[in-house]
């Protein structure tokens, strides 16, 4: 039986359609937070409505940043400048889960005036951000732990960013980067950021780049590696269409792939700045049929393999081949995710807990995850750890040919609230 907390989802034998993507979660906070700094008005047109979304909505409404919504175009107001300019604000703010809220917010405080707190529900406190904090305090920022060092809450005592060389890994989040490389251009003299290990989901960091070039501000670099960023105002481009989230587009085209008369999403295609548009090489590498254009891609079914993948680039989709994999001759191997233990829950732990729940064999290692799918799938109650990706990569095992049961679906009002009535709508 269907509940608030519980949703049975029954077997799907046959699905196929078109889906018009939300906007992507990663490209609207960052767009919010870039106008919300810029010289000007931005219009914004398709920013994502979920969760993360409303969370930094409502902390920039919180610092007296205007952005009013009309249709599916919001105005942001920009303040020209740092979010906050007067010594004498001190203000809490409560983030939820969101990652792509706090850790850029955490950055852009530092660069103006205040005294600010930033804290999340209990999982956000178990999320790090020690790299964020250590690479911030070179620049002049002044920031202090409240409860665990390394962890949420934090608080800041902004008088500006000095500016000046610092140093940042790179293999834990790429959100840690995106955050400094964000709040540089508003330093009072150049920023130097070197990395001291590999860089982890380089296509967020594309991301990244290209929106501050969208908003005026070229970062220089050697590779990723060795960042230089001048003092530059950002500003407002105007208008800026947020293009379809393509992690969310993962689940349809993997649906597409397994069976049914094949899926097309629009929002997203050949020109997409979005990393896990890659997914769809990793659908060609299993035997998938797949069609790309400018701004969709359709996906058709065909007899699947096991693929060993190195995933480290998408490690959002990467969660959705895992499921895949489930539907695949032979076993799949997914390699270099070691990141995913620190995301929304301690994802390598919860997608091999909940994949042998279904009868597959899965060997979690470190960093990696090896699936071998059974003759037939179990029927299964899927807990999702209160995360949105876990529930929608699990709604593809119901074109297993048993009913699945998601615990918690509302949690995909993260990034995707009415994922799973565009489900229903495919599969009817």
């Amino acid at each position: 039986m269907t509940t608030p907390d519980r949703l049975v989802l029954n077997p799907v034998h046959h699905l196929s359609g078109e889906v018009a993507l939300p906007g992507s979660k990663s490209i609207s906070n960052r767009a919010l937070l870039l106008a919300a700094q810029a010289t000007g008005t931005t219009e914004l047109t398709n920013l994502l409505d979920s969760e993360d979304t409303q969370v930094m909505r409502q902390a920039l409404g919180a610092l007296g940043v205007q952005v009013e919504r009309h249709g599916n175009i919001d105005l942001v107001q920009g303040r020209g400048g740092a979010l906050c300019r007067e010594t004498s604000v001190d203000l809490a703010l409560n983030l939820g889960l969101a990652g792509t809220a706090y850790r850029p917010l955490a950055a852009a405080l530092c660069t103006g005036y205040g005294t600010f707190v930033l804290d999340g529900i209990e999982r956000m406190r178990e999320r790090p951000v020690g790299d964020l904090v250590d690479a911030l305090l070179p620049l002049g920022a002044n920031i202090s732990y409240l409860r665990n060092t390394g962890f949420p809450p934090i608080r800041i005592e902004a008088n500006g960013l000095a500016g000046g060389e610092t140093r940042i890994r790179g293999d834990v989040s790429s959100q840690f980067l995106t955050s400094l490389l964000m709040a540089a251009p508003m330093a009072r003299a150049p920023v130097r950021v070197h990395l001291t290990t590999e860089l982890t989901s380089k296509p967020y960091i594309d991301i990244t780049l290209s929106l501050m070039a969208r908003f005026g501000v070229e970062v220089q670099h050697r590779d990723y590696d060795d960042f230089r960023i001048e003092p530059t105002p950002y500003t407002s481009p105007g208008r800026f269409l947020v293009e379809g989230d393509a992690s969310s587009a993962s689940y349809f085209l993997a649906a597409g792939a397994i069976r049914g008369g094949g899926i097309t999403v629009r929002g997203i295609g050949a020109q997409s700045v979005q990393g896990d548009v890659r997914f769809i090489e990793v659908l060609k590498q299993m035997g998938a049929h797949v069609s790309v254009l400018d701004s969709s891609i359709s996906v058709g079914p065909a007899p699947l393999r096991g693929i060993d993948v190195d995933l480290n680039h998408i490690p959002d989709a990467a969660m959705t081949v895992a499921v895949l994999a489930l539907f695949a001759e032979g076993t799949t191997s997914i390699r270099n995710i070691a990141n995913w233990r620190v995301k929304e829950t301690d994802r390598l732990s919860a997608m091999a807990t909940e994949l042998r729940k279904l009868g597959a064999t899965v060997e979690e290692g470190a960093d990696s995850l090896r699936v071998t799918p059974p003759e037939q799938l179990r029927s299964a109650e899927i807990d999702t750890y209160g995360d949105h990706r876990m529930a929608m990569c699990f709604s593809l095992a119901a074109l297993g040919g048993v009913p699945v049961t998601i615990r918690d679906p509302a949690c995909v009002g993260k990034t995707f609230p009415d994922y799973f009535e565009v489900f229903a709508r495919l599969a009817a």
